[in-house]
This record gives C-alpha cells, structure tokens and sequence, in this order.
C-alpha cells in the first residue's frame, strides 16, 4: 500500500481528520459573558429610561448609563481565562512542559488516570548489560573489562542483530559492552555488511539481520528480540524451551529487561532462488520463521529508575490520579519495575492477554490492573478509548509515530521531546522537553493551582461589580446626584482588571492542593456555593458603601465631598475583597508579587485623586482628606470582617475545609 493506503498515511488521515472545539471551560465563561451582558445591557437601559422621564435631563441620562456600561459589561472574564493559560504555559515550560494546546492546562487539574511509557519516562532510557546467560550458566558482567570464551558468541550475534550505528539504548549497550571486552578479537565485524532484515512486528516480536561476511560461501543471520520470541524461532524441544522461559522469567523478576539471540546460517541451497535478476523480497526466506535457527542465550539488560520517580508516584496517590504503566517489557520485568517505584503489587495484564479481552472486559480489568506488559503501540488507543469510556480523564504519553492515534485521542497526549517523533509531537497537546515522568506530574500541580486560582478570580470579579452597580443606580433611584462617572469607572477598572487576573493568578498553591482527588470532568466553575459567596460578598461591600454615603447625606455633606466618600469606600472595600478572596489555607509569609505595586499604586492614585487640585476637579471631589482616607481605612476593615463571617458561615454548611469552596 502507498500515500493515505499505507499504515503511515491512515494514522496521518486519522490526526488530520480530528477536530478539537472549544474547551469546556471556554464554554462556561463564554455562557457567563453572554448571561452578564444581557443583565448588563438591561440595566443600562432602566436606568436611562428612569432619569431620563423622571428628571427630563436625557444627557445626563446617557452619561449615567455609559458609566453603568463600563462598569457591569464582562469584559475581564475572558481576558482572565487567556491569561490565566498563556502564564500557566509559561509556568509549566519552567519545568520542562512544552504546551502545543492551551486547553490542556485547564484539563490537567482534573486527570484522573496517568498512562505512562517505562523506558525513558519513569527509567533513564540508560540501559547497562548486567548478565548473561548461555549453556546453563549465569555470568554477571557489571564490572569486567574481559569475557571468558564461552561468551564471546552471545555478545557477538548480539551486537550483530543491532544496528551498526545504533540509536535504541539496549544496542548502544550491546555495542559497548563489545568495546569494552571483545576490542582485538574476531568477534567484532566492522566490515560486514547488512545485506537484508527481519523488522520486529506484532505478531514476531524478534529482528534478524542477515549479514555478508569477507569471502564467506554463506550468510550469517543474527536474531534478537523477546525470549518467549527466539524460543519460538528455534523450534526447541518443550522441555528446553520451558527451562529457558523459567529463567528469562527470574531474570526479569529481577528487574531486568531480558533479551534471547539466535544465529542462523543461510547457504546459497537454503535460498528461494537468489537468482540477481530477483528483487530482494524474493531472494531471502519470506519471514524469520522459515529460517533455521539455533539458540545462543540470553542479555539481562537494565534501565536504572530516575531519581524522582518514587516521589512523583506517590504524589499522584496521594492525588487521587491512578498511575498505569504501559511497557512492552516481559511481565516479570514490568511487575519488578512497579514495585520498585511503589505501584501497588497486583496483576500485570500482557498485550497478548489483552488482545482476547473484549472492550467490556477491558473496561472491567482497568479498574483493578495498573501494569500492561509486551504491550504493541496499536493497543495504547484502545486503553485509551476503555479508560475514556470508563469516564475517566486520562493522559497519555508516547513517541513513536504508532503512538500518534492514541495521543490524539487522549484527553492529554504527552509527547517525549527528546525521542519523540515528529509525529507523535503534533498529535499530542504537552511535550515533556526533558522526557521526565516528574514534569509530567509537576505540570498537574500547575493545572490544580490554576484552576483553583482562576475560580478566586471568578469569584472577585463578580462580587467587585455589585457595588458599582448599586452605587450607579441608588442615586437615581433616591433622586440624588449621580455619583459615578466614567473617570471613577476607569480608576476602578484599573485596580479590578490587574487584580483578576495578574494577582490570582501569582496566589501560591494550597496546602491540599495534591491530597484531594481531581475535580470532576463536568464540575461547574462558577456556580453553587462559589456562586451564593460571590453575591453575598459584593453585597457586602454594597452594604458598606451605602452606610457610607448614608451617613453622609444624613449630615447634610455636599455633592462632591459624599462623591468621595463613597469612591474611597469603593476602592477601599474592592482591596478588602482582593485579600478575602486570596487562596485560604496558602501561607501569608508567601509574598504574592502583585501585591507590591497593586496595593501601594491603589493607595498612591486614590491620594493623588484627593490632594491634586486637577484630579479633585476631573473626580469632582471635595472635603477633608485624611477624614476621607480614615473612612477609607474604616470600609476596607468593616468588608474584610463581613467577608470573613460569610465565608466562616459557609464553612459551617459544608464538609469543605476551612474558606474552600466546593
């Protein structure tokens, strides 16, 4: 098959055919924006249309409902969620996380199932050959600079069944370990050519190479692969082939990634018909197993745990995030490798037993099983799509282009940026820069932050506006003067639009942040609890700034003096709000950056606005200063402890921990 016919152009057809939409959260906010706007939009125009027929003054009547306008329209709501993830993919390359989809970041806070490579991931793709067995024996081979004889032909065929320049670590093993104790000897062949291969496939789990040697009648052909693999190649009698597989399966109860050789000859009679007018295909036996091979032994090769691994495994239990590994390694080896890393011991499922389950069994047996072992890269998409459909949110990692399917089709398809192909890099949303498991699992930490962060910010946005709109209409409703104008909406927005977005998102991380289990897929962002504290919050405020210009008609102050009152109340309970709305349990000693020029320029602009003659005239504000800015003080304190009482009644009905919201 060739183009779109050919594996390659089907898995190519399959990621060119996908279609990512906007992401749930983008949905959330765009149908707040729409809800807000409408409300928005129908209080500006009430409020037009009462000072307009009860004063008769029409342009003070547009004027008031611009400046309702500017204050109610949701306009900081999405700016929040962009900036929110462009920081947050800044955040996470600092850590070695490469974002190709902005959507991933949202969706990393709520991943529930980690399905993770062994080989590069959670090892150092550094592979070191430990033993080797043949004829009986065991030889430990860590230290030694020199084979004895009887080794010479298992490193030999070996090093021939690899590359000549090898790329895999488990040949750079092989080759070195030939530098470094056959070196001089017969049994390294730097002039023999690769005249035909055997590729490794689903079905064969083996390579051969078939090699012309100098002036030899005959080809040689080297063979490496899976133990129960080159068994099965050299057609061995059951007694010596249960043996061999016996200790293949100690070897990788070990630990060890276990490999057999085989050698072959292939004499000119053994040939099809190596006629030269043939092509190659029909020069050379149509698959390995025509070919007569004998048994050498077996390399136990091993690919030492990265340092961080165990801590970054334990994170995600203590997260509530199932961590799966997926290897193509014996299931011994998979099994000693899980311990290792503080998985929890139980059945390792293989590729071969996973191929007879159906998807309803699958389904099933991914509830219990956390090991797949001599797994083919075609299975991840279907581990995938069971895990999906077991309502899980998975993250998949991969390299090859046979990974690119199910990276796709993973909620989170994470790509290795240093053996990763071209391919599977496109298909996935996150690339691991440095192909380390614990990036991965910092980068979910990111998402938890964010998330949590970016509903504090919610939260502020909304109960900051309440205020502003009540103080925009109570005066026309009273009959009073109005009080806000553009001016003072501009002022207030540049407090509110740096504090929604560039403050929350800088808040530290809770304590728990990593020992509670991920947030559901279809969790609302804004809504319920978090809803209810917003409102009653921003009423709160309201509440205080309407004492405050209460008191001030009460006695008897004029227009421009009341004006600022009621704004220093406003900006002043608009930080209170800022600091009630911080992340609960995170510690105060942990200096939120913003906080350094936000609350110092508040404090700074509000002054200039009282004491420059030209800003008191562009405000319209009168009065005595630092009786204004006591007032200020006073509505700031009287917000905090309204704040703090709604949110400690809140705790009270809800099995939250203290100032979380469900």
């Amino acid at each position: 098959a060739t183009g779109r016919a050919s594996a390659i152009g089907q898995i190519g057809k399959s990621l060119e055919d996908t279609r990512t939409g906007d992401s749930p959260l983008r949905r959330q906010i765009g149908q707040w924006v729409r809800r807000l706007a409408v409300i928005a939009i129908a209080l500006c125009i009430a409020l037009v249309l009462i000072f307009g027929f009860t004063r008769g003054h029409w342009l003070n009547a547009l004027l008031a409902g611009i400046s309702l306008a500017m204050s109610t329209l949701p306009e900081e709501f999405p700016v929040i969620l962009s900036i929110f993830m462009s920081l947050g993919a800044w955040r996470i390359s600092q850590r070695g996380v490469l974002t190709r989809r902005l959507d991933a970041i949202e969706t990393l806070g709520a991943t529930t199932v980690l399905c993770t490579d062994k080989t590069g991931t959670l090892t150092e793709n550094r592979m070191v050959i430990r033993k080797l067995y043949g004829n009986g024996q065991m030889l430990e081979v860590h230290a030694l600079t020199a084979l004895p004889e009887p080794w010479h032909e298992l490193v030999e065929f070996g090093i021939l069944a690899s590359e000549k320049e090898p790329f895999d670590p488990m040949e750079q093993a092989l080759h070195a370990l030939g530098r470094r104790t056959l070196t001089g000897s017969e049994h390294l062949h730097e002039a023999w050519e690769i005249v035909h291969e055997y590729s490794l496939s689903p079905e064969m789990l083996a390579m051969s190479h078939v090699w012309q040697g100098d002036d030899q009648a005959h080809h040689l052909v080297a063979a490496k692969g899976a133990p129960e693999a080159i068994i099965d190649l050299c057609h061995l009698p059951e007694a010596e082939a249960l043996a061999l597989a016996q200790v293949a399966g100690e070897m990788a109860d070990g630990g060890l990634r276990v490999l057999g050789v085989a050698r072959a000859k292939l004499l000119p009679d053994n040939l099809p018909d190596n006629s030269p007018e043939n092509s190659p295909a029909q020069r050379w036996p149509a698959r390995q197993h025509d070919i007569e091979f004998s048994f050498v032994g077996l390399l136990g090769l091993q690919d030492p745990l990265r340092p961080d691994v165990k801590d970054a495994i334990a994170q995600c239990q203590a997260a509530g995030i199932r961590v799966v590994m997926v290897t193509g390694d014996h299931a011994g080896t998979a099994q000693a490798i899980a311990r290792e890393m503080g998985l929890p011991a139980g059945r390792v499922l293989t590729g071969t037993e996973l191929k007879q389950l159906s998807d309803a069994e699958l389904r099933a047996q991914l509830r219990e099983v956390q090991v797949f072992a001599r797994i083919v890269p075609q299975q991840k998409l279907r581990l995938v799509e069971a895990c999906k459909a077991n309502h899980e949110i998975v993250a998949m990692t991969g390299d090859g282009v046979n990974d690119a399917p199910a990276l796709k089709a993973a909620h989170i398809g994470v790509a290795m940026g240093q053996r990763g192909t071209d391919v599977a890099r496109e298909a996935a949303a996150l690339v691991l820069l440095n192909d380390d498991f614990a990036s991965l699992v910092a980068s979910i930490r990111v998402g938890r932050r964010i998330y949590d962060n970016l509903r504090s910010a919610m939260t502020y946005t909304l109960a900051v506006h309440i205020p502003i709109v009540g103080i925009a209409m109570l005066p026309v409703l009273l009959g009073a003067p109005l009080l806000l104008m553009p001016a003072h909406i501009m002022f207030l927005e540049l407090i509110i639009g740096p504090a929604c977005s560039i403050f929350f998102e800088a808040e530290a991380e809770a304590k728990d942040l990593m020992q509670r289990p991920p947030r559901a897929a279809n969790e609302a962002l804004f809504a319920g609890r978090r809803l209810t504290l917003s409102l009653l919050q921003g009423s709160a405020a309201l509440a205080v700034v309407g004492v405050v210009y209460w008191v001030a008609r009460t006695m008897g102050q004029d227009e421009n003096t009341t004006r600022a009152l009621v704004f220093t109340a406003m900006v002043a309970g608009n930080i209170a709000l800022l600091l009630g709305n911080r992340t609960p349990d995170a510690k105060r000693t942990e200096a939120n950056p913003a906080l350094r020029w936000i609350l110092p320029g508040t404090a700074a602009g509000l002054t200039l606005t009282l004491v420059i003659p030209a800003l008191r005239e562009l405000f319209h504000f009168a009065g005595n200063v630092p009786l204004i800015l006591a007032i200020g003080v006073l509505a700031a304190g009287s917000v905090s402890l309204l704040v703090a009482a709604i949110k400690l009644a809140s705790d009270r009905t809800t099995d939250s921990p203290p100032g979380r919201m469900p």
